[in-house]
């Protein structure tokens, strides 16, 4: 059986994370999206082809979804052509035709499957990706003082200095300096080349290649780009005081982001000052600075 993944639909809504890269390039438990997305097919038993080698039995899929790969075999063996659609209605994927809408069948799935339309589906995806860890791999050099449980892996050249405590699932890329005295936990990939301070905490977050967390940072439930500085003391909001859902504007529209903890979306180059609290949910640009003492309440795109 033949699959072919196909281009996203509206990568700019995933701003500002998606403002210089393709999303197929975003990186999903240190592995691009579209690498890691054709590894799960493959291992399926697909065969991946490009777009226009894709025939009448060809599965097109979307690169901006999560697909559980049953549901992906359910659309495959039905003869007719067929859309795949979750319980919201989201197109999945489909065969036998070019376009979805021309598809005379329609399967509705109720499997762990979802579109990736806003940052926030990033971190969900973070999140099923290393719920799948089974092993811990630890090719770099752990301190006797430090704490790990659950799986954990840690790429090579990457150190974890005494006091530190990490709690899996977590990714380290090659390369990384975590601790003295940090906490990392919840499903959190950091990439290659990153320094996490001095009693520094990294919750359940995606950290690209080559940012720098100073000392007494909070990062919880966010995605933070490469190239990153985050001053000493920056803490991100991730939950709000009444309990409800957190709201995040999108190209001037309020989304409900569906997610209880939600923290900062920071694209690459953001440097802040020291002391600079980001409210949850907000969103900061290409390169865009904050003074120290900052605190940032909307969105500077």
């Amino acid at each position: 059986m033949q699959a072919t993944l196909l281009p996203p639909r509206n990568p700019a809504f995933c701003a500002p994370i998606t403002s210089n890269r393709d999303l197929g390039t975003c990186l999903i438990a240190n592995i691009p999206m579209k690498e890691l997305l054709s590894a799960d097919l493959r291992q399926a038993g697909l065969q991946i082809v490009e777009p226009e080698d894709a025939g009448e039995h060809t599965l097109r899929i979307p690169i901006d979804n999560w697909i559980d790969v049953n549901a992906l075999m359910t659309l495959g063996s039905n003869q007719l052509s067929t859309r795949l659609v979750d319980l919201s209605g989201n197109i999945l994927a489909w065969k036998g035709a070019l376009h979805p809408e021309d598809c005379t069948d329609k399967i509705v799935t109720d499997a762990n499957c979802f579109a990736v339309v806003y940052p926030w589906d990033l971190l969900r995806m973070n999140e099923e990706a290393l719920a799948l860890m089974d092993e811990t791999s630890l090719l770099g050099e752990v301190s006797p003082l430090a704490s790990l449980s659950g799986f954990v892996r840690l790429a090579k050249g990457s150190r974890v200095l005494p006091g530190t405590v990490i709690e899996g699932p977590v990714v380290i890329g090659p390369n990384s300096q975590i601790g003295p005295n940090a906490y990392i936990r919840g499903a959190t990939s950091i990439g290659a080349n990153c320094y996490i301070g001095n009693g520094a905490e990294v919750k359940n977050s995606i950290i690209y290649n080559n940012t720098y967390v100073s000392r007494h940072c909070y990062v919880g439930d966010s995605i933070i780009g490469t190239h990153v500085t985050l001053g000493a003391g920056t803490c991100t909001e991730n939950h709000r005081h009444d309990g409800r859902h957190h709201i995040s504007m999108i190209q001037g529209t309020a989304v409900n982001t569906g997610r209880l903890k939600l923290g900062a979306i920071l694209g690459d180059g953001v440097r802040t000052g020291v002391n600079t609290s980001i409210e949850a949910g907000v969103k900061i640009g290409i390169a865009r600075t904050t003074r120290a003492g900052s605190y940032i309440g909307k969105d500077l795109l």
